[in-house]
C-alpha cells in the first residue's frame, strides 16, 4: 500500500495490512527521508518542517504502529535509517543533520528500551544514488549534491544488503548500528 509516514493512520494500516496478509509483522523499516538542504540564511522554514515531519515524525509513527504488535508477539525488529549526516556536519546540511542525529538518539533510546525480545538497528548510508538527493531545499546546493552523487555514490542494493544483513541474525542477536558509505566518500 502507498503510506505516507507523516500519517499515523496511514502507518497503523501498513501494519495492519501485514498482520493481516502474514498473520505477523516480523520488520519494520523506516526508510522514507527527505534531504531539502540549503544554508541557514535561506529560512527555507517549510523545507525544515518537512525534513522533521518526513525523518523523525515518520520514525515515531512508524515506532507507534509497531512496537505495540512486537510486544504483544514477543519479537520485532525495527530498522530505521539515518545518515552519516549525523556523524559529520558539514555547511548548508546542519538542519538535516541534526535531524539526523535525532534518528540517531531515538533509535538508541529505543534499543535499550527494547528488552530481549525486540531487535532495532540504525542504518546510517553514506552518498547513495536514490532520487532523494537534490530534491527540494536550495537549488545550487541540490545541484552539488547530485553531481557529488553521481560521482561517488554506492547503489542502493549495497543499503538493501546492510538491512538485510541486520534483520537475518538470529533472533538473540541484535546489530545496533551499521555505518555504510562509498569507499570515495570523504
Amino acid at each position: 500500500m502507498e503510506a505516507d509516514v507523516r500519517s499515523r493512520g496511514d502507518l497503523a494500516r501498513l501494519v495492519a495490512i501485514a498482520r493481516d496478509g502474514y498473520g505477523r509483522l516480523d520488520v519494520l523499516v523506516s526508510n522514507a527521508g527527505s534531504m531539502a538542504v540549503s544554508p541557514f540564511d535561506d529560512l527555507r522554514v517549510d523545507d525544515w518542517d518537512l525534513m522533521v515531519d518526513v525523518n523523525i515524525k515518520g520514525v515515531l509513527n512508524g515506532i507507534a504502529a509497531a512496537l505495540p504488535v512486537f510486544r504483544a508477539q514477543g519479537c520485532g525488529h525495527l530498522v530505521h535509517t539515518a545518515s552519516t549526516a549525523a556523524y559529520r556536519v558539514v555547511p548548508e546540511q546542519a538542519v538535516y543533520a541534526a535531524i539526523k542525529t535525532a534518528v540517531k538518539v531515538l533509535t538508541e533510546g529505543l534499543r535499550q528500551e527494547a528488552g530481549p525480545s525486540l531487535r532495532v538497528t540504525l542504518i546510517s548510508p553514506g552518498f547513495t544514488n536514490t532520487e532523494g538527493v537534490g530534491q527540494g531545499g536550495n537549488p545550487e546546493t541540490a545541484a552539488a549534491l547530485v553531481a557529488q552523487r553521481d560521482a561517488v555514490a554506492m547503489p542502493p542494493d549495497a543499503i538493501a544488503r546492510a538491512v538485510a544483513f541486520a534483520i537475518g541474525q538470529p533472533a538473540d542477536i541484535d546489530v545496533g548500528e551499521i555505518v555504510i558509505r562509498p569507499t570515495a566518500q570523504a
